[in-house]
């Protein structure tokens, strides 16, 4: 077997299922991330299945708690993911200070470049100053 990377483990949390399978299935088309599995609210995207993620992708607006709250009780634990909201809203329309999420991408944005450009960019700790 040869030096292989491990593959970014992705969750994707959203109530729409026709746009849960279409990042799904965009999400299986790159080159080192795997979908790992899908939740259609935010107290699923808290089972025990959520654990051992790397990346969770998850819309604001869910049944239930929101996204937002799910992200803070998600990010909350010792091992957490990195977590990307997802909205309709455009970027900068939505307050997200403070829930815990590495980053927001309006759903209008999320295309596999963007994606992979953004995981490059949130999975690296920042420079030192």
């Amino acid at each position: 077997m040869g030096d292989s990377v491990t593959p970014v483990r992705v969750l994707i949390v959203d109530d729409h299922e026709p746009f849960r399978d279409a990042v799904a299935a965009m999400v299986g088309e790159l080159d080192g991330f795997t979908v790992v599995g899908c939740a259609a609210s935010g107290e699923e995207s808290l089972t025990p299945a959520a654990v051992g993620v790397d990346l969770v992708l998850m819309d604001v607006k869910l049944p239930g708690i929101s996204g937002i709250e799910a992200t803070r009780r998600i990010t909350a634990r010792p091992d957490a993911p990195l977590v990307v909201l997802l909205s309709t809203y455009d970027e900068g329309e939505l307050d997200h200070e403070g829930s815990g999420a590495a980053a927001y991408l309006s759903k209008s944005a999320l295309a596999p470049e963007r994606l992979v450009a953004l995981w490059t960019a949130i999975s690296r700790p920042p420079p030192a100053a």
